[in-house]
């Protein structure tokens, strides 16, 4: 059996690299995501370095503010994490189109 990876430390190193590709700074970040500004750095290298972790509601507003999705933030995989990125860019219609394309028996 395949060892699982701890999922705290999945969304630690997800949160940073989504943060440094939208090359925001710990505090830009923070307050994207609505955390007080005095305080919104701190929390988000607190979140980075597992010393903290958010609560779910917080997690939307930090993939919100990443514009990426909450999912892709924990996925291990990272085939999945790319597929998660990819597929939030297609259209509706696109991603029943590949939907049906890949649920096929």
């Amino acid at each position: 059996m395949p060892r699982r990876t701890d999922i705290r430390l999945v969304f630690q190193r997800r949160l940073k690299q989504a943060r440094l590709d939208q090359e925001l700074s710990q505090k830009d970040l923070g307050i994207k995501a609505g955390l007080d500004p005095f305080v919104a750095s701190t929390r988000i290298n607190r979140y980075e370095k597992g010393i903290h972790e958010p609560d779910m509601a917080t997690v939307a507003r930090l993939a919100a503010a990443l514009k990426v999705p909450a999912a892709y933030l924990f996925t291990e995989d990272e085939r999945l994490a790319r597929m998660i990125l990819a597929f939030e860019q297609l259209s509706a219609a696109e991603k029943d189109q590949l939907l049906k394309t890949m649920e096929k028996p």
